[in-house]
């Protein structure tokens, strides 16, 4: 069982207080506390610190915490220049990094991609060709490359990654579709449903397809705050109430016993790496709920460890 930790990259925690420098802080941090991986996410209409730039500061400032995404849109970058960043990451931060990726969230994206010249309605074809095009950029010098819906006569030569094969990568979703297509042609899978018994179906269905994929879970977390916490932060992170997005994500609040209590029905679901986002948006807030993450850190993977099937 491995527990990651989320970055606070977003507009929000910047106009609160933060910065880029407290940001890599804060990575520093949870890799001496014990902390497997750090990741950051990805957007266009919500303003952030872009993910590849501040993990490329991460992996210079750490030195074994493990680098991913949560989740990257790779609809927003160029496919073969993607895969140059991040084969370059994975360079410069010695093998450490993951790549989760999505294909957007219908009725919330579509301005995005009609921002980046990618139709909407191909969102999973060019994700799919995007992932495709860059293990073969990765792993050789292809001529050309033609998929579904990405074609290109000549492609540039790609330094190798450090890890071979190139970073894993992790899908996110649910749907149906999206179970189907992470278990035939992705590395993890990396969703965020509220409820463990349709984690635990979701995988089941991964599974199916035969290959060894890591089972990991995106949960949002409150040490004690209570509803209000997590109201706050989703109005400031979305600008929309808890009631509409704690339908669609998992949001955990209470007491260390409570949190411990939560996540361990993912553990006992199949989960085995949890990547945890702190619902706080002050600087001064999420130092104090990282220190209190890590005080449970290690009865909590014990505890996770021990339900995990």
């Amino acid at each position: 069982m491995q527990i990651g930790l989320l970055l606070p990259a977003g507009q929000a925690q910047l106009a609160a207080g933060g910065s880029v420098t407290d940001i890599v802080d804060i990575a520093v941090r949870a890799e001496r506390l014990g902390f497997d991986s750090v990741w950051a996410g990805d957007s266009l209409s919500r303003a952030r610190v872009e993910p590849l730039t501040l993990l490329t500061a991460v992996a210079q400032a750490t030195e074994t915490v493990r680098l991913g995404t949560a989740t990257l849109i790779p609809a927003y970058r160029h496919p073969a220049q993607a895969a140059l960043t991040i084969s370059s990451l994975d360079l410069v931060s010695g093998g450490r990094l993951i790549i989760g990726v999505g294909a957007g969230f219908p009725g919330r994206s579509e301005h995005e991609f009609d921002l980046v010249g990618v139709d909407f309605k191909t969102r999973f074809s060019y994700l799919d060709d995007t992932v495709a095009l860059w293990k073969q950029l990765w792993t050789g010098h292809p001529e050309s490359f033609h998929g579904k819906v990405l074609h290109y006569d000549w492609l540039p030569e790609v330094p190798r990654p450090a890890q071979p094969g190139g970073p894993p990568v992790w899908l996110g979703g649910i749907t149906p579709a999206a179970l189907r297509r992470a278990g035939k042609l992705y590395d993890g899978w990396l969703p965020y449903p509220p409820d463990p018994a349709d984690y635990a179906s979701g995988l089941a269905t991964i599974r199916e397809q035969g290959r060894d994929v890591t089972p990991a879970l995106f949960a949002t977390v409150h040490l004690g705050g209570g509803t209000a916490a997590l109201e706050e932060y989703c109005q400031a992170t979305y600008q929309a109430p808890l009631d509409w997005v704690g339908k669609i994500q998992v949001m955990i609040t209470g007491g260390p016993d409570e949190v411990i209590a939560q996540l361990r029905r993912f553990a006992e679901a199949g989960a085995r790496h949890i990547l945890l986002r702190i619902a706080a948006l002050d600087p001064r807030e999420i130092d104090y709920q990282l220190a209190g993450l890590a005080e449970i850190l290690s009865p909590l993977r014990r505890t996770l460890e021990h339900e995990s099937p």
